[in-house]
């Protein structure tokens, strides 16, 4: 069976993060993904250095492996009939400009609609494109904030405000364009139109409040910061053992009794304080200082292996590099190796879809700026002297 998505072409107009996360997860989904760089200096995270490998920003080949590359000079009126030719034979546009860009440019909806009425535009942004915040700027730290998620994440109330760790913001609003796009091609097969789909930072930090958007909508109250702990159910966070953090998700009756099982400590399920979840959570300290006392008394590879053989859902918290080394990475390939033409190997993280059928892509590096201008002109049927001349005049890379 071919990828899913093989025959379908995108046309990725998008930088950094947010935009290159769709581009990549449709790259692997098997459609052929073309990124379309700025000239000069291309995708600004190629210097996001260090580090990198080779003189090559490890964040952007981490970004945009299994991509043919473009460096095409949109300011250049020659840069935008070559554009225009490439929407007429694609099927999607992916862009995370600021609301406007493209409509500067000529190349807006309304412009790339006639031109191919089947196309598919996909726009992230900062804020959305309708609201009083559309005509702003977006970044994942702003949006992490606005969302309301820095104001659930770190410690307590009474420390500063804290960030997710990694810029969740920018790849959810990414998760979120590739459902999009899906949908959209799902309702182009049906009546043959292509839309908008539009989504942004904003909305993709506000999804990520689901339990807390419960409590403050049923309460009238927003809930604060609790570390590792969960909102509505307890146990069910980190504790520190001899000699590590593990966690632990004893998050239900069925798995609190186990918990209970493996610690030695049954007399606890006689306790009223700690009967039932809601009572759990309303004496929520005095039950960690217990169960701290408890899990202090052995390494965390000694209460890992209790906890497993007790089917209690537990983990280590693995570093980076412990992650690499898992044995559920390795088995579900989801780190690993590529073959970039300057850089050489690296390493990616691996298609997190798995299918019965439907094939992925074998994965292939990141270009380099410019790899692949030739062979993309070639495809939309420019020949080797109009090819001399672009480049002549600076219109491509």
């Amino acid at each position: 069976m071919p990828a899913s998505l093989k025959g379908i072409r995108v046309l990725e107009m998008s930088q950094i993060m947010a935009g290159p996360t769709c581009g990549l997860l449709l790259a692997d989904l098997g459609a052929e993904v073309i990124k379309i760089e700025k000239t000069p200096g291309g995708d600004d995270t190629r210097r996001f250095l260090p580090p990198d490998i080779n003189g090559e920003a490890a964040a952007f080949m981490m970004m945009n492996r299994n991509k043919k590359g473009i460096a095409l000079n949109l300011k250049d009126k020659d840069g935008i009939e070559i554009f225009k030719r490439m929407v007429k034979h694609s099927d999607v546009v992916l862009e995370n400009f600021r609301k406007g860009t493209l409509e500067k440019l000529g190349i807006g909806y309304d412009v790339i609609s006639k031109i191919n009425p089947k196309i598919i535009l996909c726009e992230i942004s900062g804020y959305g494109r309708t609201g009083p915040y559309a005509d702003k700027g977006g970044f994942d730290l702003v949006a992490q904030g606005m969302s309301g998620l820095m104001s659930i994440t770190g410690e307590s109330k009474e420390k500063p405000p804290m960030k997710v760790g990694a810029p969740i913001t920018d790849i959810t609003a990414g998760l979120l364009a590739t459902s999009g796009i899906l949908a959209a091609l799902v309702h182009r097969n049906k009546t043959g139109e292509g839309q908008k789909v539009d989504t942004s930072l904003f909305e993709a930090g506000i999804v990520h409040t689901y339990w807390q958007s419960a409590i403050a909508g049923a309460t009238g109250e927003s809930p604060g910061p609790l570390g590792s702990a969960h909102p509505l159910t307890a146990p069910y966070q980190a504790f520190k053992t001899k000699d590590k953090w593990i966690t632990v998700g004893a998050s239900n009756q069925n798995t609190w009794l186990m918990l209970l099982k493996a610690i030695d400590r049954l007399d606890l399920q006689e306790n009223e304080m700690f009967s039932s979840n809601f009572n759990r959570k309303k004496n929520i300290t005095k039950l960690v200082d217990i169960l701290n006392s408890e899990l202090i008394k052995k390494t965390s590879d000694e209460w890992l292996k209790i906890f497993d053989d007790h089917g209690l859902p537990c983990g280590p918290i693995n570093s980076i590099n412990e992650m690499f080394l898992d044995p559920q990475t390795i088995e579900r390939e989801m780190i690993i190796e590529v073959d970039n033409n300057k850089a050489g190997k690296s390493k990616a993280i691996g298609m997190p879809i798995k299918f019965s059928k439907s094939k992925t892509e074998k994965s292939k590096g990141a270009p380099n700026l410019g790899e692949h201008t030739k062979e993309i002109m070639k495809i939309f049927d420019y020949n080797d002297d109009q090819i001399n001349d672009f480049y002549n005049r600076n219109v491509i890379l």
